[in-house]
């Protein structure tokens, strides 16, 4: 059973799926400091300053005017954040359309190694030796 489990890991898909997350964990993170440090002060100067990832609405409770999001929430209200959503969605969308550049990219190197190589055109490099000698052979055979 030890052999079959090691036999398991070793496969190369295995192997793919864990370099996957590896890499994809560390992506996350990557496009999670670009949409808050770089895309949000932008958004949140269209919107007049704001924090964008602070932006929400209190439901119910008492909440101070004024309050960032992480206080609204100690404060036990029912708070409705739209902005850390709307993070996420940005998050999301940039993500994804990496991926799929990513995937483009990749089909695209595997159909041009699938593909049949070219082949050169023929050059004319004149008869062939043994196209000589039959001529030189022919050649006496009139004499």
């Amino acid at each position: 059973m030890l052999q079959e489990f090691k036999d398991f890991i070793a496969k190369g898909n295995v192997m793919d799926l864990a370099v996957g997350i590896i890499i994809g964990a560390a992506f996350t993170a990557i496009v999670s400091s670009l949409v808050s440090d770089l895309i949000n002060p932008i958004i949140g100067l269209v919107l007049g300053g704001a924090d964008f990832t602070s932006l929400y609405v209190a439901l119910s409770g008492d909440v101070p005017a004024g309050v960032g999001l992480d206080a609204a929430r100690e404060t036990g209200a029912a708070i409705f954040a739209y902005g850390a959503f709307i993070t996420a969605c940005i998050n999301f969308l940039i993500i994804a359309f990496v991926v799929f550049m990513l995937v483009k990219a990749v089909n695209k190197l595997k159909s041009a190694a699938e593909s049949p190589q070219e082949v050169a055109p023929e050059v004319d490099t004149g008869p062939s030796e043994l196209d000589v000698l039959l001529q030189i052979r022919d050649s006496l055979a009139k004499k």
